[in-house]
């Protein structure tokens, strides 16, 4: 048995008014593997306990195969937890872990089938007669899952499972659990702030910023179409590249966004993502490109949709089958701020402009729901000084991925085309103008 779990406008909040979650809704499908992502103190783990029944919510509802769920006992929901601590008792066997939730739930049979059956699907037969202290800690967690499922739950709950574990052993137990949860066929409700173990699990992964929800879509879409400039920093290795920049658009010239020093000249006949940042002409925009979106050739290797700048290497990383270098292009690059903090600090004391006509309402209310502005430009620099104080000052501005064949050193100015294709426009606020968002907003609203 599977099941379907929706929450309806969930707010959770705890002692004078800290708001962990903010009216969040969210559908999971029945056998889904949907992956709870952003960094800590983002609300994630809130929300799975709230699912689990181990919290309750302060606004809105949990539903459970479109059943009113909210006020059920964690007993009568039918799920299994896996937790980052693994939660095994210490004076039990590694089969009397496993099979404690059988002795519970099913008194008077013998849950040593079920036992053996389980311990076979996670390869750890060998170790039933062990204690956790004699179990390496890939072991322990196994164990731990053992436990979940050998109660044939509906959904399984994983907050963290796998962060205590070393890389290598990370890598193998996150496709175990992918293979499992198929087999299986259960839904699964994952946490976790690591971005690949997300990429490589869900079969959706939902972004979570300051107890808001920031975007759900499949890991490819996620990635391929950031909603923010949030999302889109905190989803890619290495991080995306955001670069300050201003749109110029003549009636009489070529439209191009000025990075400072250098411009990038947008390709016409301009499709009409790009026709479309016509209504941005002389404002600020943040320019995002990944680091397969440039590549390293002259001018005359221009294919179409490719446009020339330069950049001067600052840095070069190694990595074996590939190499990221660091250039400067003389452009500025757009902060962040406090991306791995649980809520980014607002503005302080400085008294803001107060926004112009209906639009300007609409922007402030909608960054004001997205739990306070996702990129900090000229007017915020004071209020976060320490975030661009942490910023690199050498390491250049953007950085490109290529193969290691290239010979590269310190100080060099090297050719780049980049593909305007895979070119991201943000507006001030960091939502994406371009390419443009599938659902524009309604003004007659």
């Amino acid at each position: 048995m599977t099941r379907a779990i929706s929450l309806k406008s969930v707010s959770k909040s705890y002692l004078r008014g800290t708001r962990a979650v903010e009216q969040l809704s969210l559908d999971i499908r029945p056998g889904e593997f949907l992956v709870l992502l952003g960094p800590s103190g983002c609300g994630k783990s809130t929300v799975l306990r709230m699912i689990a029944g181990l919290e309750e919510p302060t606004e809105g509802e949990v539903y459970l195969d479109g059943e009113y769920a909210t006020d059920l006992q964690p007993s009568e929901r039918n799920m299994a937890m896996v937790f980052q601590n693994f939660a095994l008792y210490p004076t039990m066997t590694s089969r009397g872990n496993i099979g404690f939730p059988l002795r519970l739930e099913a008194r008077g049979e013998d849950p040593a089938p079920r036992v053996d059956a389980t311990a076979r699907m996670l390869g750890i037969q060998d170790l039933l007669g062990r204690y956790p202290g004699q179990l390496s800690g890939g072991e322990r967690q196994r164990v731990a899952m053992g436990r979940a499922i050998v109660r044939n739950p509906s959904a399984f709950l994983m907050d963290e499972p796998l962060s205590n574990l070393d890389a290598k052993l990370r890598n193998h137990l996150r496709a175990e659990i992918s293979r499992i949860t198929r087999e299986l066929g259960a839904t699964t409700v994952y946490v976790t702030h690591d971005q690949a173990e997300a990429m490589s699990l869900g079969d959706r992964v939902a972004v979570l910023r300051g107890g808001i929800l920031q975007q759900v879509d499949t890991p490819r879409r996620v990635y391929a179409l950031p909603v923010n400039v949030f999302v889109a920093a905190f989803i890619g290795t290495p991080r995306i590249n955001l670069l300050r920049g201003v749109v110029r658009a003549p009636l009489d010239g070529a439209m191009s966004i000025s990075l400072g020093r250098q411009a990038l000249r947008l390709p016409e006949p301009l499709c009409l993502d790009h026709q479309l940042l016509r209504v941005q002409q002389g404002r600020e925009v943040i320019v995002g490109l990944r680091s397969e979106a440039v590549r390293l050739a002259p001018r005359s290797a221009a294919g179409p949709g490719e446009v020339p700048i330069s950049g001067l290497v600052e840095h070069v990383e190694y990595q074996g089958h590939e190499v990221l270098v660091h250039f400067n292009t003389g452009s500025q690059p757009a902060v962040v701020p406090e991306l791995e903090a649980p809520r980014p600090q607002q503005p302080g004391r400085r008294r803001r402009e107060s926004p112009v006509g209906v639009l300007g309402r609409l922007r402030e209310r909608a960054g004001s729901l997205r739990a306070g502005p996702v990129v900090t430009l000229d007017r915020d620099r004071d209020a976060y000084a320490s975030a661009e104080e942490r910023l690199p000052t050498d390491t250049g501005d953007l950085v490109v991925r290529t193969t290691p064949d290239h010979d590269l050193r310190h100080g060099m100015q090297v050719p780049l085309l980049v593909d305007i294709d895979h070119l991201f426009v943000f507006d001030q606020h960091g939502e994406r103008i371009s390419p443009a968002p599938e659902h524009l907003p309604d003004l007659g609203e």
